[in-house]
């Protein structure tokens, strides 16, 4: 039975994430020491005990949501030194949905445990400093007519664009929030069910976070990469990351670029994958892939019980 590992990103995070299958597993806990000593500052004690909204600014979720799934897969695997090998020896392909393309990356051997927590606890910083624009969910509209009406609705000064193809009928848009409320009334004339904003320091995923992506480039230049040692879906062009220099590109680009998760999913199940695996807080992503992938198979596992139900499957 073919299967993929995929991780979650922000929005997933829940206070007392970890918390339970690092008192279980000194392999999890070891994940969280890791975290702590390369940021400095206990990642643990926010992730475990909050208060939640320290743990929802960006450059705190970011950190710590990668931390959660990374503990779990090493609880999985027994070692935080074996993640790479449980994972090549139990999944095809990994994939993380925007933020959690860095778990990903770590799972697949690409990114170590500590480069990849101050990677993205840089991104975090630098998305959170941007500070401009929004984001809103769209529900019950295809992606063509949302992808035309983005345009409609953008200018040379405000522009909003498709963000996330999360799932079938499930859309998110982001740029400046003049665009966005001309884009939310277009579009509930076209007949989406619904038009949320969410509630976001900024638009993510969209060309308002040039600087950030910029800034970023330069970091993600300086870090220790290694060939993954399986396939890791991009977000960007939903087909795998062949080189390092493949990785170096697309975590920049990805800051501005839409996450193509429905065709990650869609590629993924064309390979013959039937069975997704999400490690992390949640089950976000469980319940988008069965919105595309309706006969595929999904477990998520986001504590320690989740590690031994899974571990009795092997």
């Amino acid at each position: 039975m073919p299967r993929a590992f995929v991780f979650p990103g922000q929005g997933s995070q829940v206070v007392g994430m970890g918390a339970d299958v690092c008192q279980q597993s000194p392999a999890a806990q070891h994940v969280f020491a890791i975290a702590d000593q390369a940021l400095g500052w206990s990642l643990s004690e926010l992730c475990f005990a909050g208060p939640a909204e320290t743990l929802t600014s960006t450059q705190n979720t970011q950190p710590a949501l990668v931390a959660t799934s990374l503990a779990i897969l090493a609880a999985l695997a027994g070692d935080s030194t074996r993640i790479a090998e449980f994972t090549r020896a139990h999944a095809v392909a990994v994939a993380g949905h925007s933020l959690g393309e860095y778990s990903a990356l770590a799972a697949a051997g690409s990114l170590s445990i500590a480069d990849a927590i101050t990677l993205v606890r840089r991104r975090g910083e630098l998305m959170a400093a941007a500070d401009a624009g929004g984001m809103a969910a769209v529900i019950g509209l295809d992606d063509d007519t949302i992808d035309a009406i983005c345009q409609q609705a953008s200018t040379p000064e405000a522009t909003v664009v498709v963000a996330n193809y999360n799932s079938p009928g499930q859309t998110v848009i982001s740029g400046a929030r003049s665009a966005i409320a001309t884009a939310s009334e277009l579009l509930k004339q076209a007949g989406a069910k619904r038009v949320l904003p969410l509630n976001v320091s900024a638009a993510f995923h969209s060309p308002l976070m040039h600087d950030a992506a910029t800034q970023l480039d330069s970091y993600v230049a300086r870090a220790t990469m290694q060939l993954p040692v399986v396939p890791v879906i991009g977000n960007i062009t939903a087909t795998p990351l062949v080189d390092v220099a493949a990785i170096r590109q697309e975590l920049p680009a990805q800051v501005i670029s839409p996450v193509r998760w429905v065709g990650t999913i869609t590629a993924l199940v064309a390979q013959g994958v039937d069975e997704f695996v999400e490690i992390g807080a949640g089950t976000v992503l469980s319940g988008l892939i069965k919105r595309i992938a309706p006969h595929a198979r999904t477990t998520a596992i986001a504590d320690y019980a989740g590690v031994v139900t899974f571990q009795a499957t092997l």
